[in-house]
């Protein structure tokens, strides 16, 4: 019997001296040596739990053993059977709390690297210039045609599917470019544009409609829109940030983060001024929250020249919701972490730009409804720090557009569309949801999972006429 290999290649990745200076990716990818040698470690289970740990259900087993056999067009053809966006999963998903949780390593603390291994996989593809599984115009054998609101990676995802299912399938995007929080939210040094534009660019040659600065809601109603497709996508995302309601926060230099990303990421904002899209450039930041968007706003500030970056989060590192390497990338650049403290007030100067935070410490207690221990303040033990920015990262709701414009769609307390989870049906005929819209902030794998779920769903509801 072989022996068992329980050492996890690690990826290579530039230096934290090296990366805090340009917003080059940080990750560089395994090369097709250390590719092979992570796919020997797969055992190649009988009964491979890391399927059903997987949203959008990829034949991991067989990918894997593709690589390990050096039949790299193989491994690609395998993952896209089920997944049009590989490159972007195997960079953002979680792969560590879905696939990687359930491998039979995890125990020993070296599950094998599955989503490193995806991203080796779609970048050999890309850099090989090889299709393949090529991209070809599908035929729209079904007349019922689907309109898909957002282009984000559920309504991507849930496209790809019901094009090669046979229906005619155009997206509604209110920005100036495809790919939602792929595009404007991820910073280019964890998720290049290249990529992205690279994997839109693959879903519209198989045959998708794409309409951009189309703001549904405005542009045209999706009651209206119901009038000429059989069946609607809503995955128009989250994109309506929470704030705290603290004295002084409409001070500038107080940002959201959905704001301060799209500026750095969509807009250009860390090429000002070959791109005029202005962004506060503080010495000292602070930003708010301890989840994956907190530590891509930290990391961005770092990137534009701050001296300091803090994280401040109510908790500690234990309840932190960031994935653990992207918390760990921020340490290693030197982000300050303040746990166990809550921001209090904004202090501004004579011309109302902020100058100080006051915060308060605090204890944790029993567990709350989200499993974590709730943060209890402390008595006086209130403190005040300079900062010159701030960014409020502790969640957003989906934008209000179309529940206001819409009949007939039930929403939840929190502005998000309720939907079957079994079938992404909502309260209105033909409409169907899944993605940030439906969840509110959660992550790019489970969107697709929702849109992969939906698709079928559509598919049989235009078939059947039953609802």
């Amino acid at each position: 019997m072989a022996k068992i290999d329980l050492f996890r290649r690690p990826m290579p990745k530039q230096t934290p001296k090296e990366r805090i200076k340009n917003f080059s990716e940080v990750a560089l990818g395994y090369t097709p040596q250390l590719a092979i040698e992570e796919a020997k470690r797969c055992l190649q289970c009988k009964k491979p739990l890391c399927i059903g740990g997987c949203p959008v259900e990829i034949n991991i087993p067989g990918f894997i053993k593709a690589i390990a056999e050096n039949n790299f067009p193989e491994a690609i053809r395998i993952i896209k059977e089920k997944n049009s966006l590989p490159a972007i999963c195997g960079r953002v998903c979680p792969q560590e709390e879905q696939c990687e949780k359930v491998c039979v390593f995890v125990k020993k603390q070296a599950p094998v690297a599955i989503g490193r291994l995806e991203r080796f996989a779609a970048d050999w593809e890309a850099d090989s210039k090889t299709e393949s599984l090529k991209a070809e115009s599908q035929n729209n054998s079904n007349n019922k045609k689907v309109g898909v609101v957002g282009a984000g990676p559920a309504g991507l995802t849930v496209a790809s599917d019901l094009i090669q299912l046979g229906y005619p399938v155009t997206i509604f995007e209110a920005l100036h470019e495809a790919g939602g929080v792929l595009i404007y939210g991820i910073p280019e040094f964890r998720l290049p544009k290249a990529i992205v534009k690279r994997e839109v660019e693959y879903i519209c040659k198989l045959g998708v409609k794409l309409f951009c600065n189309f703001v549904v809601g405005k542009t045209r109603t999706v009651d209206e829109l119901l009038e000429e497709y059989g069946a609607l996508f809503i995955g128009s995302g989250a994109g309506l940030p929470w704030f705290m309601n603290i004295p002084g926060e409409n001070l500038n230099g107080i940002y959201s983060a959905n704001e301060y990303l799209t500026r750095a990421n969509l807009m250009k904002a860390y090429l000002f001024p070959e791109y005029d899209t202005p962004i506060k450039r503080g010495k000292s930041v602070a930003v708010i929250g301890g989840g994956n968007v907190a530590m891509d706003a930290a990391r961005v500030a770092l990137r534009l020249g701050a001296d300091k970056v803090s994280i401040v989060y109510r908790r500690s590192r234990t309840e932190m919701p960031a994935r653990l390497e992207e918390i760990e990338n921020a340490e290693e650049e030197g982000i300050i972490f303040e746990y166990l403290t809550l921001p209090t007030r904004y202090i501004g100067d004579e011309n109302n730009w902020v100058k100080e935070m006051e915060c308060l410490r605090m204890e944790l207690g029993e567990p709350d409804a989200s499993g974590r221990r709730r943060p209890i303040p402390i008595k006086g033990s209130e403190f005040i720090t300079p900062v010159e920015v701030v960014v409020v990262a502790i969640g957003q709701s989906p934008n209000p557009l179309i529940p206001q414009t819409t009949s007939g769609l039930e929403i939840g307390k929190n502005g998000n569309i309720i939907a079957d989870e079994k079938t992404g049906k909502t309260t209105k005929k033909g409409i169907f949801a899944g993605g940030d819209v439906t969840r509110g902030g959660a992550t790019v794998i489970l969107a697709m999972g929702d849109a992969r779920v939906a698709a079928r769903s559509i598919d049989e509801y235009l078939k059947t006429g039953e609802w």
